[in-house]
């Protein structure tokens, strides 16, 4: 890996175009090199974690609306379509991306990076299969085009910082979708420099989708990124230009989004001709929550079962000492009284820490729709107990979130509960058990055993088996319309302008 570094340029400075750090991406997504055995391995897994999450939101109402508005807009006429999840009849690459980004968010289930920045990577796979489908495109050229999608966005995460400055998570996505596009589609080093300007420009947006009262546009948010992504790769591919320089102009997003015009980061892309790794640095979801709960509710469930006295009754209190980005985005540091709210949305729920590790130890247990219904959420023990769990930030829980070593590199932290008696119980954690350094790693078995779960009961057990045999087979697959969960579901909302 070289790390190029980036700064904010004068417009008397002119930049040259090949200094830019979007054009560096564009270099990247350009190359065409096929995937490690590992790589292609992984990227089969996500398809299918992807799959899992997006089955267990079809009656959603956020999915059932994106849907809707997908299945509004016909095929356009360069290609044959792109599939929807659970719809009949396929529909524009642009509005499959939507509905299906939406139904691969809407339960916050699937996997994650986390460095300078947080990232959902698999969102870049709704946008790249959707044009894929549309074109024509073969299993392989879909791979690759997925594999170039994470390693942009991740080496993006792991320089450049948004949420410092309150700028949403998807201005690293649009993108890295872009890029990924450009790669599936073989096009020159030209068009992609400017679609991943179009897509930056586009998709950048402040946190409050993910502050307070988290509403449903938190799902909405990478959908629309993924949908910006093949408007800006169509666009550029018919010779439109974008911003330039947009990361570094002096009035561009460094200049006046992030870190200013004195900024400078060092942003890790690939060599020539070296494997694109990326993929291999992130890891999924066994609960659906927030990535920093993962550890915490196997930790919980870990206490419940090892300390069954564990009650409201008994605890007085429960302080987790945890990362700063734990403590300040969904713990008592965000100073958010929806996140000691009962009545709170789920959206909102998934991203309060003191909710999930109070219910995670009641139940030891964590369910993607029981653990969050409104009975469950107002139960008096629960309430009781959950106003009685805080965070504090700990600044080596800190480090060690932000390490480059993966060895020591932690999302977790540790829990200091006072009982009434005057005792009191400390244990930690430093990963979820899922995570490819926890108690038990995800594999294919585990991907596979997650999508059947999440699907048993939703989609029809020869569906299921015939989804997973084309998942498993996708670098030999010549048509990728097979990508996709069929259903009777009918997407109906109330009018809108489609």
């Amino acid at each position: 890996m070289k790390l190029h570094p980036v700064r904010v340029y004068r417009s008397d400075e002119n930049l040259a175009r090949k200094g830019q750090l979007a054009w560096k991406i564009a270099e990247v997504a350009a190359e065409q090199l096929e995937p490690t055995p590992e790589v292609t391995d992984m990227v089969i897994n996500r398809v299918i974690d992807n799959a899992s999450v997006a089955a267990a939101s079809l009656l959603r109402e956020p999915v059932v609306a994106a849907r809707a508005q997908a299945e509004a807009h016909r095929v356009s006429r360069n290609g044959v379509g792109s599939t929807v999840f659970s719809s009949v009849e396929p529909t524009s690459p642009e509005w499959a991306a939507w509905a299906n980004g939406v139904a691969v968010r809407e339960l916050d289930y699937h996997d994650t990076f986390l460095a300078a920045e947080y990232s959902h990577p698999g969102d870049n796979i709704p946008p790249i299969l959707a044009v894929a489908q549309h074109l024509g495109r073969t299993g392989q050229e879909l791979l690759r085009g997925i594999v170039t999608g994470y390693e942009i966005q991740i080496d993006l995460v792991k320089a450049i910082s948004l949420h410092k400055h309150k700028i949403d998570h998807v201005a690293h996505l649009g993108p890295s979708a872009a890029a990924g596009i450009g790669t599936l589609l073989g096009l020159p080093t030209e068009v992609i420099f400017q679609s991943i300007g179009q897509a930056l420009h586009t998709t950048t947006a402040t946190r409050q989708s993910r502050k307070g009262e988290i509403s449903t546009w938190k799902a909405h948010a990478p959908a629309f990124a993924g949908k910006m992504a093949v408007e800006a790769v169509d666009r550029a591919m018919r010779g439109q230009t974008s911003p330039t320089p947009i990361y570094e102009g002096e009035d561009g997003v460094i200049a006046w989004l992030l870190d200013g015009k004195d900024a400078a980061y060092r942003v890790p892309l690939p060599e020539v001709g070296e494997p694109r790794l990326a993929i291999l640095d992130s890891y999924t979801k066994e609960h659906s929550a927030e990535y920093q709960a993962q550890a915490w509710i196997d930790l919980a469930r870990k206490l419940k079962h090892e300390h069954p006295e564990l009650t409201a009754d008994t605890i007085d209190s429960a302080v987790l000492h945890t990362s700063h980005h734990t403590h300040f985005v969904i713990g008592s540091g965000a100073n958010d009284p929806q996140k000691y709210d009962p009545t709170a949305s789920r959206e909102t729920l998934d991203h309060s820490i003191p909710y999930i590790f109070t219910v995670a130890l009641q139940d030891g247990e964590w369910h993607h729709e029981r653990s969050y219904a409104p009975e469950r959420a107002a139960r008096p023990d629960t309430v009781t107990l959950w106003n009685r769990v805080t965070t504090v930030e700990d600044p080596e829980w800190t480090r060690r979130y932000h390490s480059n070593d993966i060895a020591e590199k932690a999302f977790g932290g540790r829990v200091e509960i006072e009982l009434t008696d005057g005792s009191r119980i400390v244990d930690e954690i430093a990963v979820a058990d899922a995570h490819p350094l926890g108690a038990r790693p995800f594999a294919r078995e585990q991907y596979v055993a997650k999508f059947r779960m999440l699907a048993d009961g939703v989609i029809a057990p020869s569906e299921i088996e015939r989804f997973l045999d084309a998942a498993q087979d996708l670098p030999n697959l010549t048509d990728l319309s097979g990508l996709t969960l069929s259903g009777p579901f009918t997407a109906v909302t109330p009018k809108g302008i489609f």
